[in-house]
């Protein structure tokens, strides 16, 4: 009896001591070298299609429905990045319709950058140790030197993604984990994009009623779409921490880039971002064109979004560097008149 007691209450310990320690932020497990090469098949092959995209618009040409085709698809799956991805399951920098948080991850799975369970846990990890060691792509890890930090951007564009390390989900993302449509959605990353690289050609192809119209919207508004947009999200990586202006105090090297903000959807004023994570506007100085501020103020006024964290005056104001004297825009916490949270949401409360 004294025996069996013991040792159940050495298995208690065992069960406490393993509830109680700290999850591992990197999965025990890395990556295997066949998921690692269909990054590379991911990265390569639209970049090759970049490549060759004079020879073929010289050849083929580009047409407008090409044109048409590829914008559409780069608004929905780059606005599903940023206004989804990033500042709602990342940062919950505001609360979301049950229909309106589907759109967002199936729009945001449609650019092709990894599943959204995946993408928001790599980045919560990238805000714990932004610039720091631990940092899963940040330019300055290799140092601060021509050469360094040459290797060190071309990691945090690119290189990263083939690190076998894998950020754990159970520890950056349990929230997401819990919810069980957006769980489904991730784990059905395939489906996303096959439907991102053949829906445009199938609306190519019925729209010319030819295979050359199906081949082209392929080649346009699949390939070079999604490589476009691709580098346009890892240069929030490499570009707004390397260059750029600090207009807000950061714990980090990252920076406002305005260049980048309309492909972006806002994303490339990243200084601020930095400077106040949860907020849901990035370009908060006046002048600073943030279009998913702009679309989550639209789906705040039709009820589908509320609880928005708009840029604080009084916080921001004391965090600006001064350096080039600007000021905050229109569109803050003070300035916005708010929306009534829907019924089913007060109702919970």
């Amino acid at each position: 009896m004294t025996a069996t007691a013991d040792a159940l209450e050495s298995a208690n310990d065992t069960t406490t001591s393993a509830r109680t320690a700290p999850l591992p932020e990197v999965e025990p497990e890395p990556s295997g070298g066949g998921e690692r090469l269909l990054i590379g098949v991911f990265v390569a092959v639209p970049l090759l299609a970049l490549a060759a995209a004079i020879p073929v618009a010289w050849g083929w040409g580009l047409g407008w429905h090409d044109v048409v085709i590829g914008l559409v698809f780069y608004v929905i799956s780059g606005m599903g990045i940023s206004m989804g991805f990033h500042r709602h399951f990342t940062h919950n920098s505001f609360k979301a319709n049950k229909p309106l948080r589907i759109a967002m991850a199936i729009a945001g799975s449609l650019a092709v950058e990894g599943p959204v369970l995946v993408w928001a846990a790599d980045h919560r990890r990238h805000h714990k140790y932004s610039d720091r060691e631990g940092d899963p792509h940040s330019p300055w890890r290799f140092g601060s030197d021509v050469r360094a930090l040459t290797k060190g951007f071309l990691y945090a564009h690119i290189g990263w993604l083939f690190n076998p390390d894998r950020t754990s989900q159970q520890k950056f993302v349990p929230d997401l984990l819990a919810d069980r449509p957006i769980r489904r959605i991730s784990g059905l990353f395939e489906l996303w994009v096959a439907v991102s690289l053949l829906a445009p050609a199938l609306i190519g192809g019925l729209w010319s009623m030819s295979l050359t119209g199906a081949l082209t919207a392929f080649f346009w508004a699949s390939l070079i779409r999604i490589c476009l947009l691709h580098h346009v999200t890892w240069s929030i990586n490499s570009v707004c921490h390397t260059f750029g202006n600090e207009d807000f105090q950061a714990r980090d090297k990252s920076r406002n880039v305005a260049w980048l903000a309309i492909p972006s959807f806002g994303e490339s004023w990243h200084n601020l971002h930095h400077a106040d994570p949860t907020c849901a506007r990035h370009g908060a100085l006046k002048g600073q064109i943030d279009i998913s501020a702009r679309v989550i103020r639209w789906a705040e006024l039709a009820s589908w979004a509320w609880d928005v964290r708009w840029p604080d005056e009084n916080r921001l104001s004391g965090r600006l560097t001064g350096l080039r004297g600007r000021q905050l825009g229109s569109m803050t916490k003070g300035r916005l008149a708010r929306p009534e949270k829907p019924a089913a949401e007060a109702a919970r409360l």
